[in-house]
């Protein structure tokens, strides 16, 4: 399996002991961080082989592969082209192509053609990418069950059961430069009219720290550190710790994502959907149009529109609203990571096919 770097590996940890147990599992990865994850998740890891003839010839030598599961769009033309040569099935899960993307590529329609015509299975990750994949060349008889591995570990999360705790306490989530300032004034407008509406702020990068410290205090808010030992009973909270948004989620009932109120793109809404939170976002949800428009349509997440503090406080005293709005976006999620197996069975029955070896290593059939 290749995956370019810790993110999509850890997307993919679901399947990985699956896979394993099909047959010995070998992981490579773009980066020495990827490298580092597959081997703390237990599997054998090697840094991937250039895109070169030579390079990948003897990475095949050495790995003599029966499948090459691909996550994401790590598509490299020597490594399709000598792996098709040598009879090793290709796999790519989770694929994902843009209109943007598509366009450019219709430029190059020979290159991208020849490499997904060669491709044994493709699970895109929507079907506005699995249409362009096949306009692209991909045939009809690769399409695999769509996957969005990014949902498969969410999903197995199991949401905290609603409390009063959690109607009064808002999560900003992985907040960005610029965004701070705002959301706490939103805030204060609305304990205004919650006295006891609680605060978690947590930036996506720690070390800001202390310019969002900066804000509180010109705000006159109190507030509490969590790298000093505060807990969640604090009024504002300052999340200015790694590796603690799971406990973060958990306590709170109403979320912001971040990223979304300056130009970033926006982060997943999935992980505060798997706890159940109800989902307030700002304009800036490009990296995950397609999730919040299900996310819209179902009615489990809202926008904060042009007057943050007053959506912020309709929602904070309506608590069965937000409980409503939180269980939606549960709902999405569930129905939106499907069970991999017929993806596992599909490369199963892959694997029961062996390389050619008629082939030397670049590729070229032998004489």
């Amino acid at each position: 399996m290749h995956g370019a770097s810790v993110g999509e590996l850890r997307s993919a940890e679901r399947l990985l002991p699956q896979l394993a147990r099909i047959r010995p599992l070998i992981v490579t990865a773009n980066t020495q961080a990827g490298l580092e994850a597959a081997r703390e998740m237990g599997f054998a890891a090697h840094l991937a082989p250039l895109d070169t003839p030579q390079a990948v010839g003897r990475f095949l030598d050495a790995a003599r592969p029966r499948v090459i599961v691909t996550l994401e769009n790590e598509l490299w033309p020597n490594r399709i082209r000598i792996a098709r040569a040598r009879g090793i099935s290709q796999v790519v899960i989770g694929a994902r192509i843009s209109a943007r993307s598509a366009r450019r590529w219709r430029l190059a329609r020979g290159m991208i053609a020849a490499m997904l015509g060669t491709i044994d299975g493709l699970s895109a990750q929507d079907a506005g990418s699995e249409a362009r994949f096949l306009a692209l060349g991909l045939p009809p008889s690769a399409v695999l069950p769509r996957m969005q591995l990014k949902l498969l570990a969410p999903a197995r999360i199991t949401p905290p059961a609603p409390s009063a705790a959690r109607d009064r306490t808002v999560l900003a989530a992985s907040t960005h430069e610029g965004e701070d300032g705002p959301i706490l004034d939103a805030y204060l407008a609305a304990r205004a009219r919650i006295p006891d509406l609680r605060l978690i702020i947590a930036p996506r990068h720690p070390r800001r720290a202390p310019e969002i410290a900066a804000l509180l205090d010109a705000r006159g808010l109190g507030f509490a550190r969590r790298s000093d030992g505060a807990g969640l009973a604090a009024p504002v909270l300052l999340g200015d710790t790694l590796g603690e948004m799971g406990l973060w989620y958990g306590a709170a009932g109403i979320c912001i994502t971040g990223g979304s109120l300056t130009d970033k793109g926006g982060h997943t809404p999935w992980e505060p959907a798997a706890y159940g939170c109800a989902i307030l976002h700002g304009p800036h949800i490009s990296n995950f149009a397609p999730d919040y428009q299900a996310l819209h349509e179902a009615g489990g997440a809202c926008p904060l529109g042009a007057a943050p503090g007053e959506t912020l406080a309709k929602l904070a005293e309506n608590p069965a609203k937000a409980r409503e709005i939180g269980a939606a976006a549960r709902a999405v999620l569930e129905a939106s990571a499907p069970d991999p197996a017929p993806l596992i069975a599909a490369i199963a029955a892959l694997a029961t096919e062996g390389p050619s070896t008629n082939i030397d290593r670049t590729g070229k059939e032998k004489t």
